[in-house]
């Protein structure tokens, strides 16, 4: 499947990875429907202005932008009538949007399964799982008709497991992101599953996992965690992660929009920094977010000057 012409569905499209699939997919002639939850500026971590939300209003022609809470399946279904008004068909879904924990237990993100509260578990899983899903049944119907499309779906790697000696066990069982890993673990599951289920239609299915992105939210939770000394708050250089541009993820997820159910690549979860070392498109020094360590820094002294007012 060549890009050019096609129509992307892409989820979570006003900031982050979901702005730089939008932004990227546009430059190849790709047709856009961004869908958000809210398409205002948060003032998190950078996102302080409408740019590019005008951007892409200013291009009706080749971009809709719907603002849509996925966990609705009403709101759901009035998305896809409106993309379908507009474009008429859908070539590639990219389920990127959810809840993501630091949403459900700020600033840190972190907490203990046994303190968490039914209401918690569901509005994860009514966005990250019953969202998609709902998003996926819907969007796949054109790619269906016309036997050929692709979708990929944002995990997580806390969502993985593996073997030592026949007993399996988290990749990363302390990162204390309950209900969050285990929406993204069954979503995954999902999606193995829809894979094969589709591939006679020609559909691909396939799972992306991102390294450690930068997106909205990301410094003013860092912030507190260096300020409190909380697990996760070491800084680069000092045995923190890098912190990566979103758009480390764009070449394997534009490779994977141009896979087919036939021939194609289907039925796959990608460490998408894995995937871009082995194919030429280099590690995370490449990737690194140079205006990080400065957001995170401003974060930090706007946390201080709070706690010592």
């Amino acid at each position: 499947m060549t890009l050019k012409g096609k129509v992307a569905i892409i989820t979570g499209a006003a900031r982050g990875m979901g702005r730089a699939y939008a932004q990227d997919f546009l430059n190849e002639g790709v047709k856009i429907v961004g869908i958000d939850q809210s398409w205002e500026p948060t003032g998190f971590s950078g996102d302080r202005d409408d740019a590019f939300t005008q951007m892409l209003r200013s291009r009706p022609g080749d971009a809709l932008t719907i603002t849509c809470d996925i966990g609705d399946p009403e709101q759901v279904q009035s998305a896809y009538d409106d993309a379908m008004r507009k474009f008429g068909t859908a070539d590639i879904l990219l389920n990127n949007a959810g809840v993501r924990q630091r949403d459900l237990y700020p600033p840190t993100g972190r907490t203990v399964t046994l303190d968490t509260k039914r209401s918690e578990w569901e509005r994860m899983f009514g966005v990250t799982v019953f969202g998609a899903m709902d998003l996926t049944k819907l969007f796949i119907q054109p790619m269906i008709k016309k036997g050929a499309g692709s979708i990929v779906t944002t995990i997580s790697s806390g969502a993985i497991h593996h073997s030592h000696g026949g007993a399996y066990m988290a990749l990363r069982p302390n990162s204390r992101e309950v209900p969050y890993q285990p929406a993204k673990a069954a979503i995954l599951c999902a999606m193995f599953y829809l894979a094969d289920e589709v591939r006679e239609y020609n559909v691909a299915v396939n799972v992306v996992i991102p390294g450690h992105t930068r997106t909205t939210g990301f410094d003013e939770q860092n912030a507190y965690r260096v300020a409190t000394g909380a697990a996760g708050g070491a800084r680069r250089g000092a045995g923190g992660p890098t912190a990566l541009l979103p758009e480390h993820m764009v070449p394997c997820v534009k490779f994977l929009a141009q896979q087919d159910g036939n021939g194609g690549v289907t039925g796959k979860c990608f460490d998408v920094m894995t995937w871009n070392i082995e194919h030429g498109f280099r590690g995370a020094e490449a990737w690194a977010d140079p205006e990080a360590e400065a957001g995170v820094d401003a974060a930090l002294a706007a946390y201080q000057a709070k706690a010592n007012a």
